[in-house]
Protein backbone atom coordinates (compact mmCIF):
# COMPACT_ATOMS: atom_id res chain seq x y z
CA UNK A 1 0.00 0.00 0.00
CA UNK A 2 2.31 2.71 -1.29
CA UNK A 3 -0.05 5.71 -1.44
CA UNK A 4 -1.16 7.96 1.38
CA UNK A 5 -4.95 7.76 1.25
CA UNK A 6 -8.32 7.93 2.97
CA UNK A 7 -10.86 5.12 2.82
CA UNK A 8 -14.48 5.51 3.89
CA UNK A 9 -16.85 2.56 3.71
CA UNK A 10 -20.12 3.36 2.01
CA UNK A 11 -23.61 2.17 2.96
CA UNK A 12 -24.54 0.91 -0.52
CA UNK A 13 -22.33 -1.99 -1.59
CA UNK A 14 -23.78 -1.97 -5.11
CA UNK A 15 -22.76 1.66 -5.70
CA UNK A 16 -19.33 2.13 -7.30
CA UNK A 17 -16.35 2.89 -5.09
CA UNK A 18 -15.23 6.44 -5.89
CA UNK A 19 -11.48 6.73 -6.47
CA UNK A 20 -10.62 10.40 -5.90
CA UNK A 21 -7.51 11.81 -7.59
CA UNK A 22 -6.54 15.43 -6.82
CA UNK A 23 -4.87 18.08 -8.97
CA UNK A 24 -1.29 19.38 -8.67
CA UNK A 25 -0.59 20.61 -5.15
CA UNK A 26 -3.70 18.95 -3.75
CA UNK A 27 -4.15 16.23 -1.17
CA UNK A 28 -6.43 13.31 -0.52
CA UNK A 29 -8.83 15.73 1.22
CA UNK A 30 -9.45 18.02 -1.78
CA UNK A 31 -12.17 16.15 -3.66
CA UNK A 32 -14.04 14.70 -0.68
CA UNK A 33 -16.76 17.39 -0.94
CA UNK A 34 -17.68 16.02 -4.40
CA UNK A 35 -18.78 12.69 -2.91
CA UNK A 36 -21.94 14.17 -1.41
CA UNK A 37 -23.02 15.40 -4.84
CA UNK A 38 -21.93 12.42 -6.93
CA UNK A 39 -22.79 9.37 -4.86
CA UNK A 40 -23.13 9.89 -1.09
CA UNK A 41 -23.71 6.19 -0.36
CA UNK A 42 -20.56 5.02 -2.17
CA UNK A 43 -17.37 3.81 -0.57
CA UNK A 44 -14.56 6.31 -1.12
CA UNK A 45 -10.86 5.77 -1.75
CA UNK A 46 -9.14 9.15 -1.94
CA UNK A 47 -5.47 9.01 -2.90
CA UNK A 48 -2.53 11.37 -2.62
CA UNK A 49 -0.01 11.47 -5.46
CA UNK A 50 3.46 10.08 -4.72
CA UNK A 51 5.47 12.61 -6.74
CA UNK A 52 6.53 16.00 -5.37
CA UNK A 53 7.08 18.98 -7.68
CA UNK A 54 8.48 21.90 -5.68
CA UNK A 55 6.78 20.43 -2.62
CA UNK A 56 3.43 19.96 -4.41
CA UNK A 57 1.99 16.44 -4.63
CA UNK A 58 1.33 15.06 -8.12
CA UNK A 59 0.63 11.63 -9.57
CA UNK A 60 3.51 11.67 -12.07
CA UNK A 61 6.42 13.88 -13.10
CA UNK A 62 6.34 16.45 -15.87
CA UNK A 63 9.16 18.08 -17.81
CA UNK A 64 7.32 21.41 -18.14
CA UNK A 65 3.74 22.64 -17.93
CA UNK A 66 1.75 20.43 -20.29
CA UNK A 67 4.79 18.24 -21.08
CA UNK A 68 4.62 14.88 -19.31
CA UNK A 69 7.52 12.63 -18.34
CA UNK A 70 6.11 9.64 -20.20
CA UNK A 71 8.45 7.09 -18.65
CA UNK A 72 7.37 8.19 -15.19
CA UNK A 73 3.70 8.33 -16.27
CA UNK A 74 3.79 4.67 -17.32
CA UNK A 75 5.53 3.65 -14.08
CA UNK A 76 3.14 5.63 -11.85
CA UNK A 77 0.10 4.35 -13.74
CA UNK A 78 1.27 0.79 -13.12
CA UNK A 79 1.84 1.62 -9.42
CA UNK A 80 -1.61 3.13 -9.07
CA UNK A 81 -3.31 0.17 -10.76
CA UNK A 82 -1.53 -2.19 -8.39
CA UNK A 83 -2.50 -0.01 -5.44
CA UNK A 84 -6.17 -0.23 -6.47
CA UNK A 85 -5.85 -4.03 -6.56
CA UNK A 86 -4.38 -4.06 -3.05
CA UNK A 87 -6.88 -1.54 -1.65
CA UNK A 88 -9.84 -3.52 -3.01
CA UNK A 89 -8.58 -6.58 -1.19
CA UNK A 90 -7.71 -4.74 2.03
CA UNK A 91 -11.01 -2.87 2.28
CA UNK A 92 -13.18 -5.60 0.81
CA UNK A 93 -14.64 -3.66 -2.10
CA UNK A 94 -15.29 -4.89 -5.64
CA UNK A 95 -12.22 -4.15 -7.77
CA UNK A 96 -14.39 -4.20 -10.89
CA UNK A 97 -16.72 -1.55 -9.50
CA UNK A 98 -14.41 1.46 -9.15
CA UNK A 99 -15.07 4.81 -10.82
CA UNK A 100 -12.29 7.40 -10.86
CA UNK A 101 -13.06 11.05 -10.13
CA UNK A 102 -10.06 13.16 -11.07
CA UNK A 103 -9.23 16.82 -11.49
CA UNK A 104 -6.39 18.10 -13.71
CA UNK A 105 -3.31 15.97 -12.87
CA UNK A 106 -5.60 13.44 -11.16
CA UNK A 107 -7.81 13.29 -14.26
CA UNK A 108 -4.70 12.68 -16.36
CA UNK A 109 -3.58 9.68 -14.31
CA UNK A 110 -7.15 8.33 -14.40
CA UNK A 111 -7.16 8.65 -18.19
CA UNK A 112 -3.77 6.94 -18.25
CA UNK A 113 -5.23 4.00 -16.30
CA UNK A 114 -7.80 3.57 -19.06
CA UNK A 115 -5.17 4.00 -21.79
CA UNK A 116 -3.07 1.18 -20.28
CA UNK A 117 -5.56 -1.21 -18.63
CA UNK A 118 -8.94 -1.99 -20.13
CA UNK A 119 -10.36 -3.29 -16.86
CA UNK A 120 -8.82 -0.79 -14.42
CA UNK A 121 -11.96 1.34 -14.05
CA UNK A 122 -15.68 0.82 -14.46
CA UNK A 123 -15.93 4.47 -15.51
CA UNK A 124 -14.44 7.88 -14.91
CA UNK A 125 -15.31 11.50 -14.19
CA UNK A 126 -12.46 13.54 -15.67
CA UNK A 127 -12.39 17.24 -14.80
CA UNK A 128 -10.05 19.15 -17.16
CA UNK A 129 -7.92 16.23 -18.40
CA UNK A 130 -5.34 16.16 -21.18
CA UNK A 131 -4.39 13.28 -23.46
CA UNK A 132 -1.99 11.38 -21.17
CA UNK A 133 0.05 9.68 -23.87
CA UNK A 134 -0.16 9.79 -27.67
CA UNK A 135 0.58 7.18 -30.30
CA UNK A 136 -0.56 4.34 -28.06
CA UNK A 137 -3.05 1.67 -29.03
CA UNK A 138 -5.77 1.70 -26.38
CA UNK A 139 -7.23 -1.45 -24.84
CA UNK A 140 -10.88 -2.27 -25.50
CA UNK A 141 -13.06 0.07 -23.45
CA UNK A 142 -16.42 -1.14 -24.73
CA UNK A 143 -19.23 0.94 -23.17
CA UNK A 144 -17.04 2.25 -20.32
CA UNK A 145 -18.80 5.50 -19.34
CA UNK A 146 -16.56 8.59 -19.23
CA UNK A 147 -17.57 12.15 -18.31
CA UNK A 148 -15.18 14.91 -19.39
CA UNK A 149 -15.59 18.39 -17.92
CA UNK A 150 -13.78 21.04 -19.94
CA UNK A 151 -13.35 24.80 -20.13
CA UNK A 152 -13.57 26.62 -23.46
CA UNK A 153 -11.06 29.16 -22.09
CA UNK A 154 -8.79 26.67 -20.33
CA UNK A 155 -5.21 27.72 -21.15
CA UNK A 156 -3.70 24.70 -19.34
CA UNK A 157 -5.93 22.25 -21.19
CA UNK A 158 -7.02 23.79 -24.51
CA UNK A 159 -10.21 22.55 -26.21
CA UNK A 160 -8.30 20.53 -28.83
CA UNK A 161 -6.87 18.37 -25.99
CA UNK A 162 -10.41 17.60 -24.86
CA UNK A 163 -11.53 16.80 -28.40
CA UNK A 164 -8.51 14.55 -29.01
CA UNK A 165 -9.10 12.68 -25.74
CA UNK A 166 -12.78 12.25 -26.56
CA UNK A 167 -11.93 10.85 -30.00
CA UNK A 168 -9.31 8.43 -28.65
CA UNK A 169 -11.60 7.08 -25.92
CA UNK A 170 -14.54 6.75 -28.30
CA UNK A 171 -12.26 5.00 -30.77
CA UNK A 172 -11.60 2.37 -28.09
CA UNK A 173 -15.34 1.90 -27.53
CA UNK A 174 -15.88 4.11 -24.47
CA UNK A 175 -19.20 5.93 -23.95
CA UNK A 176 -17.98 9.54 -23.67
CA UNK A 177 -19.95 12.60 -22.58
CA UNK A 178 -18.26 16.02 -22.78
CA UNK A 179 -19.55 18.97 -20.74
CA UNK A 180 -18.25 22.41 -21.72
CA UNK A 181 -18.02 25.46 -19.48
CA UNK A 182 -17.16 29.00 -20.65
CA UNK A 183 -14.40 29.19 -18.05
CA UNK A 184 -10.77 28.28 -17.58
CA UNK A 185 -9.11 25.47 -15.64
CA UNK A 186 -11.11 25.92 -12.44
CA UNK A 187 -13.66 23.34 -11.34
CA UNK A 188 -17.05 25.07 -11.22
CA UNK A 189 -20.16 24.06 -9.34
CA UNK A 190 -22.17 23.80 -12.56
CA UNK A 191 -19.61 21.33 -13.92
CA UNK A 192 -19.88 19.20 -10.77
CA UNK A 193 -23.70 19.32 -10.96
CA UNK A 194 -23.54 18.11 -14.56
CA UNK A 195 -21.15 15.32 -13.54
CA UNK A 196 -23.46 14.30 -10.69
CA UNK A 197 -26.48 14.11 -13.00
CA UNK A 198 -24.48 12.00 -15.47
CA UNK A 199 -23.17 9.77 -12.68
CA UNK A 200 -26.68 9.09 -11.41
CA UNK A 201 -27.89 8.13 -14.88
CA UNK A 202 -24.92 5.84 -15.55
CA UNK A 203 -24.42 4.10 -12.22
CA UNK A 204 -27.25 4.66 -9.76
CA UNK A 205 -30.55 4.54 -11.67
CA UNK A 206 -30.43 0.90 -12.66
Amino acid sequence: MNHQHIFKKGSDEAAPTLVLLHGTGGTEHDLLPLVEMLSPLSSVLSIRGNVLENGMPRFFKRLAEGVFDLEDLVLRTQELNQFLDEAAEKYNVDRRNMVAVGYSNGANIAASLMFHYGDALKGAVLHHPMVPIRGKELPALEDVPVFIGAGKNDSMCPPNETEDLEALLKGAGADVTVHWENYGHQLTRTEVVAAAKWFGQMFLEQ
